[in-house]
């Protein structure tokens, strides 16, 4: 896999971390929202780990 798909996961994953950020922040966060952008972080993480 080339650098170019590398570098997209490695934004989308640093977008899902502010999205994540974001809220948490809020002062009733929902965790249904949370969960899911856990699980989406966690598969590219993966992704970019396998290369």
């Amino acid at each position: 896999m080339d650098s170019s798909h590398v570098s997209a996961l490695q934004l989308k994953h640093a977008g899902i971390e502010r999205q994540l950020h974001a809220e948490m922040s809020r002062p009733m966060p929902d965790a249904v929202v949370i969960q899911a952008l856990k699980k989406r972080k966690l598969r590219i993480k993966e992704e970019i780990q396998r290369f």
